[in-house]
């Protein structure tokens, strides 16, 4: 059987940059940072931390009764999933909601829940928890959320694979419409850590980043000389992928098109980059887009801003490309919004669909001092416009050893 080609035809987001998706684009071109300190007592997720919170208001789009049983990650992803629909002009109420597939990525699912339901049993172990705790906490909230507020049928399935969460949710989607399962996929991630357990946990890891003498907004700093780490963010990126065939029979528009896919596993450390493993899954989408190493126009980059990760993956991009690694931009977002976890791959496909349909690419925010050790292109604090942006590839490591890329056309 023939592939299918597979299109991005909507796209929505709760974000530290604003729940617009074009909106916060324009912040992200602008080099603006969404990280902030947010002081205990604040009534905001995450402590006294330096953190990229998400604001939203569910309001009456979801009734009362069942945002009440949404985890934070839950709510956030039905929100940016209505933003979605609404953006490919899809109407839940029609046919193609029946064999619509979930495709969605969470590192924790509903970890705040966890931790408040903790707090209350520690303190008081005869006090009964919520009813709804055990289903409130599960990875698979966000998704069953959205299954059962638009009416999608179809495939409903839930991937936590750390950071690369949502480029897997995104890839696999792709390849149930691209082999003919499918004709329209939701796809996505969503993730709220920013809770005082969760925090402390990142901290005996040494990854997070210490408060820059700019000020908190200067703290993310990937490729930076001066970077110290990662700064946590939360929010959810919902893509909308249908088949050629779905988007010409209604007469839609494309935003972009997926063309490649690529996963591998270190298979080496919990915690520790390698090099060869993220050769390979970039090579594994190109190879699977068909398109040659010198015919990609931009990377949308994974890195967080710690020293090492970093460093691994410019390394591993070099290679990947030879020369052409430094004859090409390469930027990462995270240095305005933070690293979203299992929402960050979503998130950053948007932003790499949009580079192609706009010619915009996004920059590298915080990078006053690029490090001399890297050779590539980073685009240092605001955006560049390019003409010819044909084919992007977006970049996703993860804990555990699971790499994932994604290879994105313009329409």
């Amino acid at each position: 059987m023939a592939h299918r080609r597979v299109f991005v035809t909507g796209m929505g987001l709760v974000s530290p940059l604003g729940n617009d998706v074009g909106a916060a684009f324009d912040r992200l071109y602008l080099g603006e940072s969404a990280v902030r300190r947010v002081s205990s007592g604040s009534g905001m997720p995450g402590g006294d931390a330096i953190v990229a919170p998400a604001d939203f208001v569910m309001g009456d789009s979801v009734p009362r009764m069942q945002s009440r049983l949404m985890a934070r990650a839950a709510q956030m992803a039905v929100l940016a999933a209505g933003s979605a629909l609404r953006s490919a002009e899809l109407d839940p109420g029609d046919a193609w909601a029946k064999e619509s597939g979930i495709y969605l990525g969470s590192g924790l699912g509903g970890s705040e829940v966890l931790e408040n339901h903790y707090r209350r049993y520690f303190a008081t172990p005869t006090l009964r928890s919520r009813a709804a705790t055990t289903a409130m906490i599960m990875a698979n909230g966000p998704a069953s959320h959205i299954s059962m507020q638009f009416g999608l049928n179809g495939p409903s399935l839930s991937y936590s694979v750390a950071c690369v969460s949502s480029a897997v949710a995104v890839g696999e989607a792709f390849r149930a419409i691209r082999d003919g399962y499918l004709h329209t996929a939701v796809t996505g991630g969503a993730e709220a850590q920013l809770n005082e357990g969760t925090l402390g946990a990142w901290i005996p890891l040494g990854a997070l980043a210490s408060e820059h003498p700019d000020g908190p907004e200067a703290s993310s700093r990937p490729f930076d000389a001066e970077r110290s780490g990662l700064v946590l963010g939360e929010g959810a990126a919902v893509l909308i992928l249908e088949s050629e065939e779905s988007l010409t029979a209604r007469g839609g528009t494309a935003c972009a098109e997926i063309v490649g896919y690529g996963v591998s596993s270190d298979a080496h450390n919990l915690t520790e980059p390698l090099e060869e493993g993220q050769v390979s899954a970039m090579r594994r989408a190109l190879a699977d887009a068909g398109v040659e190493p010198g015919a990609i126009g931009y990377v949308n980059a994974h890195a967080t801003g710690t020293p090492a990760g970093d460093r691994v993956e410019w390394q591993a991009i070099e290679t990947t490309f030879g020369d052409h690694a430094r004859a090409m931009p390469v930027s990462s977002s995270k240095g305005a919004h933070g690293h979203l976890v299992g929402a960050t791959s979503a998130m950053e496909a948007i932003w790499t669909a949009l580079a192609l349909q706009t010619g915009r690419i996004p920059p590298t925010a915080n990078l006053t001092k690029p490090d001399p050790e890297c050779a590539l292109d980073c685009v240092p604090l605001v955006g560049r416009q390019v003409e010819g942006l044909r084919y992007a590839l977006s970049n996703s490591f993860a804990f555990g050893g699971t790499n994932a890329a994604l290879v994105l056309a313009r329409a």
